[in-house]
C-alpha cells in the first residue's frame, strides 16, 4: 500500500477554496478544479516505494510503477480485460462555476473515430481533435456537498413549457418544434438549429432568454430553479448557444452521498459543488457549448442519444460486509464506501487495484497478514492510498468516511 501524492489542476472553473478546505491546505486564491487520483499521462499520481528514502531519486509516477509489474499491480484480472493500464481515473472535482456542456461517446464511436483522426493524420494536441484514444468515457460523480448539475433531455413537452414560461419570441420555434415532432426528432431538430443558428441572432436569444430566467428564478414555480441555473449560465458565457441548449435537459441537485452516472451519448455538465468522480480512463469529450473551446457540430449530433432519460441518481446499497456500493453497468470501475466506527474493521481482499480515499475522520491500513515490518498507513481527511492488486489489507478507522475505487471484474 502506497500514500498517493496527487496533482491539482487549476482548470479555470474550478473553486478557489473547497478542494484547500478538505485537505487543510490554504487558498492560494487560484482556481483548483480536480486533484487527480490515478496513472493518467496528464497528471499521474506519485508513490514512494522506497526510492525516496533510499536516496534512489524521489517518488515515482504510479504509471511507471504499474508498466514495471503489470500483473502484480493491477491482477491478472483486469490486466487481461484492459491491458497493462489503470483503467480508471479518480478525482476530486470542485466546481466553483459551470463547466462545458459535453457528451461522451461509447466505445464503437470512439475506435472509429480515433481510427478516422489517426487516419486523416490530426495531432493528438489539435485543438479541433475529438477523439484523444479509442475509449468510452462513463463517469460517475458523488456529492460531498450540495451539488447542482445538467444531465439528460428533458421530455420536449415539459421543455416547451418552460420556453412558453419564458415568453421569449425567438425561442417560439422551438417550443412549436418540441408539440410537433416525435420525440428524437423534435430533440435533434431543436439542438441543430440552436448550435448552427447566425452568431449574432443566437446571442441576442441568449441576452432575451437570460433576462427572463432571472425573472422566473425570483418567482414561485416549477421552474424557479432552473431558471437560476440558466441565468447563471449566462453571466458565464454571455451570448453563448450553450445556455439555451441546456434549456434542454434536465436540471439536477444531488445531496450529500447521492451520485450521477454518465453513460455514453448523454449530454451534461456540472455546474457547482464538491464531489468525488471516477471514469474510465479516456480523454474522448464531444463539447455542445458553455466553452471556447471546438465544438464540433456534426460529430456531435452522431454522438449523441436523443431521448429523453429521467437523471440516474444513485444511491449506495450496503452489502453484509458494511461495503456501500454504486451500482453502475461498467466494467472499468467500482466505486464504493464506508463509514466506520471506532473499533471497526473490515477487510479488503487481493485481486484488484484499489484507491481509498478518505473524506472525513482518520482511517488506517494494515496489511492483512500483518506485513513483513508490521507498517500501517494513517489517512487523515482528503489523503489517498494505492493497494496494488497483489495485496489485502485491513481497512479501519476513527468515525471515518473512505470512498473506494476499483475495478468491476
Amino acid at each position: 500500500m502506497d500514500r498517493l501524492v496527487n496533482t491539482v489542476r487549476p482548470y479555470a472553473w474550478g473553486s478557489t477554496t473547497a478542494i484547500p478546505a478538505l485537505l487543510g491546505t490554504t487558498p492560494t486564491g487560484e482556481p483548483q478544479a480536480e486533484l487527480w487520483m490515478g496513472a493518467h499521462p496528464g497528471a499521474p499520481s506519485r508513490v514512494d516505494r522506497g526510492e525516496a528514502a533510499a536516496g534512489g531519486g524521489g517518488l515515482r509516477p504510479l504509471s511507471d510503477v504499474i508498466a514495471a509489474d503489470p500483473e502484480g499491480e493491477l491482477g491478472e484480472r483486469a490486466l487481461r480485460r484492459f491491458g497493462p493500464r489503470l483503467p480508471f481515473l479518480f478525482k476530486i472535482l470542485a466546481a466553483g462555476s459551470p463547466l462545458s456542456l459535453q457528451v461522451h461517446p461509447d466505445l464503437a464511436q470512439a475506435a472509429a473515430g480515433h481510427a478516422e483522426e489517426e487516419a486523416r493524420g490530426i495531432p493528438l494536441d489539435a485543438s479541433h481533435r475529438n477523439y484523444k484514444d479509442a475509449d468510452h468515457k462513463p463517469e460517475l460523480l458523488c456529492a460531498l456537498t450540495p451539488f447542482e448539475g445538467l444531465c439528460g433531455f428533458r421530455a420536449p413537452a415539459e421543455t416547451a413549457g418552460l420556453l412558453a414560461a419564458l415568453d421569449v419570441d425567438s425561442l417560439k420555434p422551438y417550443a412549436d418544434l418540441l408539440h410537433a415532432r416525435p420525440e428524437s426528432d423534435a430533440l435533434r431538430e431543436v439542438l441543430t438549429a440552436v448550435l448552427t443558428a447566425d452568431h449574432d441572432e443566437m446571442a441576442r436569444t441568449v441576452t432575451e432568454a437570460a433576462a427572463a430566467a432571472e425573472r422566473l428564478s425570483a418567482q414561485e414555480g416549477p421552474y424557479r430553479d432552473a431558471c437560476a441555473a440558466y441565468a447563471s449560465l449566462a453571466r458565464h458565457y454571455p451570448g453563448d448557444p450553450g445556455v439555451i441548449a441546456a434549456m434542454l435537459l434536465n436540471h439536477v441537485r444531488l445531496q450529500p452521498g447521492e451520485a450521477l452516472y454518465l453513460g455514453a451519448g448523454v449530454p451534461h455538465a456540472y455546474l457547482d459543488g464538491l464531489g468525488v468522480e471516477i471514469m474510465a480512463n479516456s480523454d474522448n469529450v464531444l463539447r455542445c457549448g458553455l466553452t471556447p473551446k471546438h465544438v464540433d457540430v456534426p460529430e456531435l449530433l452522431r454522438v449523441v442519444r436523443f431521448e429523453s432519460t429521467a437523471p440516474a441518481v444513485l444511491r449506495p446499497e450496503a452489502d453484509a460486509g458494511g461495503e456501500e456500493v454504486y451500482g453502475t453497468p461498467v466494467e472499468e470501475f467500482r466505486l464504493s464506501r464506508f463509514d466506520l466506527a471506532p473499533g471497526a474493521t473490515t477487510t479488503l481482499p487481493a485481486g484488484t487495484p484499489q484507491i481509498l480515499l478518505c473524506t472525513s475522520g482518520t482511517a488506517v491500513l494494515r496489511a492483512a497478514d500483518g506485513g513483513a515490518d508490521g507498517r500501517e498507513l494513517r489517512l487523515r481527511q482528503g489523503e489517498s492510498a494505492y493497494v496494488r492488486a497483489a495485496e489485502s489489507v485491513v481497512l479501519s478507522g476513527d468515525d471515518a468516511r473512505v470512498f473506494r475505487a476499483t475495478v468491476a471484474v
